[in-house]
């Protein structure tokens, strides 16, 4: 089958190589025993692989190694037009999943909306329910509000019956937050002033950390959460405790993978309540820029770039 690997770790401009190599087990390595193979027609692209390019994400597979977490196709013993999560191996033509991170998708969808389901929107839940707490009747503040994270995030709080506010950086990415469904939109220079103005947030999701994430905290209301989710914007920020003093907020960390591999039956939940949200029509997955498999190294350089809008996707196959 064809494949993308991680060759030498030397940045997502030189790292990887097209090439054939031998399909994967079925059985998949997390879970042995029962896992599932899927036949790859698209594959999410997203943040942690432009880090294992440098080799500077926490999971360091021997090289090479096949790169990619996330795939929509058929699965090939049932039929089942799915989305899956498969750790590693989904830029490539066949890829294993444990059966635990497959989903049956709509038949409406695009097998690339598939290849955007399972790495956001579980996140996305997992960060504004399970640890955020959140809410019907909430405010929730978005960072990255145009990105994979962010249009998911905007798209299920919405479904649990809150009021959004999208952080963006351009009028571009402005629009992309809106029609993932944000009530309001501000920009990332000034949103702390904007946010305050619109009443303050219950809920801040942030994916990005750097140097906003004291605004962040100056934007809650009382009682109030930030839910770290990751640091695309690279620098990690430092909390000042006595901040959380002043009107009885917290930060709460929501690290989706590290929590759910060793509890299958979270998986399963989450994707049951998910199921409840695509039915109603409140999650349909945005996708962004497409791109060939053999061109994955400029799909790594969007995302490195902070160019992405919606979820980049590569198309193994033809749908």
């Amino acid at each position: 089958m064809r494949a993308v690997q991680i060759t030498e770790l030397s940045g997502p401009a030189s790292a990887l190589t097209l090439g054939d190599i031998p399909e994967p087990e079925p059985s998949h390595p997390l879970t042995p025993g029962s896992g599932v193979l899927v036949d790859v027609h698209a594959a999410g692209v997203s943040f942690p692989e432009v880090l294992q390019t440098r080799g500077e994400y926490q999971f360091k597979p021997d090289l090479p190694f096949v790169p990619g977490s996330e795939v929509g196709g058929i699965e090939r013993d049932t039929g089942r037009r799915v989305a899956a999560f498969c750790f590693l191996g989904a830029f490539a033509e066949v890829a294993a999943a444990p059966e635990y991170m497959v989903f049956p998708i709509p038949d409406d969808w695009e097998f690339a909306q598939g290849a955007a389901l399972v790495l956001n929107y579980h996140t996305a839940y997992f960060a504004l329910k399970i640890r955020g707490r959140l809410s019907d009747g909430e405010t929730v503040l978005v960072h990255g509000a145009a990105g994979g994270v962010g249009t998911a995030s905007i798209q299920v709080a919405k479904g649990l019956g809150a009021r959004v506010i999208g952080v963006v950086s351009s009028d571009e990415k402005e629009k992309v937050a809106r029609d993932a469904g944000a009530d309001e939109v501000v920009r990332a220079d000034a949103f702390k002033d904007a946010v305050k103005e619109l009443g303050g947030a219950d809920v801040v999701l942030d994916p990005v950390g750097g140097d906003r994430f004291t605004d962040s905290l100056r934007s809650l209301k009382e009682e109030g959460r930030v839910v770290v989710v990751g640091f695309t914007g690279g620098a990690i920020p430092e909390v000042k405790v006595n901040r959380l003093l002043l009107n009885n907020t917290e930060v709460i960390g929501a690290g989706w993978g590290a929590y759910v591999m060793p509890k299958p039956e979270v998986t399963r939940q989450i994707g049951a309540e998910l199921q409840k949200l695509i039915d109603a029509g409140f999650v349909r997955p945005i996708v962004g820029a497409r791109f060939p498999l053999e061109r994955a190294a400029d799909a790594l350089e969007l995302i490195d770039a902070r160019g992405a809008t919606g979820k980049i996707v590569l198309d193994v196959r033809a749908d």
